[in-house]
């Protein structure tokens, strides 16, 4: 069921066995090519046909677009909450759902700035709801063997406004997708360095991270397929309940 669609007599008679599906997005750039609200539109499909295949194991609330993209501010356009007013944001909507008695939740990202806080609200809940369920990981994470198959260019993981997301867009939202602006980029550290933090304007030269000149609607349908498949199989887990054994 999703939530913007339901009457609060519809959620009051909802099963409290439900997973509450938060979708994490952002508006941010995406490069010359993709359109400010790309995260919060490949997530929000890819959560809306994951609520298609499970409409009364899954309670979906709508999509917080709004995300930790304080890395992207120097290209106009962006808009980003700081970490403590994101964080809180999850934190609130949680705790909405719990005083009506819903106690499995799962936060489906977008957006990679959101990964960190996202793991840092979800923690914090679980501190305080111990005998609640709490998940999050990103649409992406259960793509990971298709997007590497998937991908011709040597990027095998996607990025940023890369060939995974522009590919996507291109399967979900062609009219959004500015072809004749297509390009590759990305600065890679020279010698290779692991963990520093950079700002997009810093590792870009316009903004994206890949290969988006080799996209095409065909890998973004195979990447969104594979992405609602998993999504599908870890929110049924979580609804239907499990076992933690020994090996």
């Amino acid at each position: 069921m999703k939530l913007q669609d339901a009457t609060w007599q519809e959620i009051d008679e909802f099963d409290r066995g439900a997973v509450i599906v938060i979708p994490t997005g952002s508006l941010e750039q995406h490069g010359p090519h993709l359109p400010l609200f790309t995260d919060s539109l490949l997530v929000t499909a890819v959560a809306e046909a994951v609520e298609r295949t499970l409409p009364k194991r899954m309670l979906l609330a709508p999509t917080l677009w709004l995300g930790a993209s304080g890395h992207h501010l120097r290209f106009p356009g962006t808009l980003s909450l700081e970490f403590e007013s994101y964080i809180g944001a999850i934190e609130s909507i949680v705790e909405s759902f719990s005083l009506h008695g819903f106690h499995r939740y799962y936060v489906l990202n977008g957006h990679g700035g959101n990964r960190e806080p996202n793991g840092i609200a979800i923690r914090k809940l679980k501190a305080k709801h111990l005998e609640s369920t709490f998940g999050h990981a990103g649409y992406f994470d259960f793509a990971k063997e298709a997007i590497a198959d998937v991908l011709t260019g040597p990027l095998k993981e996607m990025r940023h406004a890369c060939e995974a997301e522009t590919s996507m867009m291109l399967y979900l939202h062609p009219e959004l997708v500015r072809n004749e602006m297509l390009r590759d980029d990305g600065l890679i550290s020279t010698p290779p360095l692991v963990g520093v933090v950079h700002h997009f304007d810093e590792i870009t030269e316009q903004g994206s991270y890949g290969y988006a000149t080799l996209a095409t609607a065909e890998k973004g349908k195979m990447i969104f397929d594979a992405a609602v498949k998993g999504v599908a199989q870890e929110i049924e887990t979580v609804a239907n309940g499990y076992f933690l054994q020994g090996r």
